[in-house]
């Protein structure tokens, strides 16, 4: 069982256990996940690709703690070298809304996650008294997470998604030599695309559209989840098609854990072309900043999956899971 002291997680037996990844810093033990693979045979490689998409919430998250922690997060780890388990979550000052799921989320991998239960009932870890998330790529951490859940009287909900990745996830590389850079260095359309479409124009999509993105959001339309796409839209790439009033037709975004989602169309401009060529310049930009990015999307949503196949999307081994927790006197009606 764990106990947060300032920036180290202590055991019971008092042996401390260094964070992962220090806030707003680059940490030697942030290479956990990205060490180069010298020699492997194929069944060793298969099982390190299943652990890289299983771990990639986690992965993700710290691409973007090495890259100046915008959403101020910590990395905590079980024991070091020899780790079970990886839990990022926002720093105690960021979680002070028990309302606020878009900021009480909790990104989790572990080796063992039926083993997850006396760790996910720790009150030093979960603040169980918030409404919150916990976000993984493994659906075994959901027994420990409903014992943990029905010990501390929360309800809980189950949501899963298919995880698309494309191949760019074997290339990976955490390290702070990557940089979010400049749009200005890749975010304009070609000449050939300026010449077939003059009254749209690919861009970084500003904040002040952030009212516009939360009222197209599903998961938006209130005060919090825009102060949350605000943060994204303001620190994490993000980009758009403007149409010929100069507004946003098409969007895209990512969030702290490096999915990219919240992405739209206005009806007026959908089947035109303009998100797929959203999508080209938007991936074209990650791949050239070494970024990560993967997506999700409901196994019915057909339609959408159809759509990001045509950028090489491919369904992982693993899928999308997401828990949403409610203290009894925080349940929504």
């Amino acid at each position: 069982m764990f106990k947060l002291c300032s920036n180290k997680t202590v055991s019971e037996a008092g042996s401390e256990v260094e964070l992962l990844v220090s806030p707003g810093a680059r940490s030697e033990h942030g290479r956990y996940l990205q060490d180069p693979i010298v020699s492997v045979d194929l069944s060793e490689w298969v099982r390190i690709i299943e652990f890289l998409l299983q771990g990639l919430k986690v992965y993700g998250s710290v691409y973007h703690i090495n890259h100046g922690n915008p959403f101020n997060m910590e990395v905590l780890v079980d024991s070091w070298p020899e780790y079970q388990m990886v839990i990022i979550r926002p720093q105690k000052q960021e979680m002070t809304d028990d309302m606020d799921s878009y900021t009480n989320v909790y990104r989790m991998f572990s080796k063992e996650p039926q083993k997850s239960e006396e760790v996910l009932k720790n009150c030093e870890i979960v603040n169980w008294k918030q409404r919150l998330q916990i976000q993984g790529f493994q659906e075994s951490l959901g027994e420990g997470i409903r014992v943990a859940t029905f010990s501390k009287s929360v309800t809980v909900e189950h949501s899963r998604a298919l995880l698309l990745v494309t191949e760019d996830i074997l290339k990976l590389n955490a390290s702070s030599k990557s940089k979010l850079g400049s749009w200005a260095e890749t975010g304009h359309p070609d000449d050939e695309f300026e010449s077939e479409t003059p009254n749209f124009k690919y861009a970084q999509l500003d904040v002040s559209y952030s009212g516009l993105v939360n009222d197209n959001w599903k998961r938006g339309k209130n005060e919090r989840s825009l102060h949350y796409i605000k943060r994204c839209i303001e620190d994490l790439p993000a980009a758009c098609m403007l149409g010929p009033e100069g507004v946003p037709v098409s969007w895209v975004t990512m969030d702290p854990s490096c999915e990219v989602g919240m992405a739209y169309s206005m009806e007026k401009y959908r089947r035109t072309g303009n998100m797929a060529r959203v999508m080209v310049r938007y991936m074209k930009y990650l791949r050239q900043k070494n970024i990560p990015f993967y997506i999700s999307v409901l196994e019915e949503n057909e339609d959408s999956r159809r759509f990001v196949g045509q950028f090489g999307f491919f369904e992982a081994s693993c899928e999308w899971h997401q828990w949403t927790c409610y203290p009894q006197n925080l349940v929504p009606f």
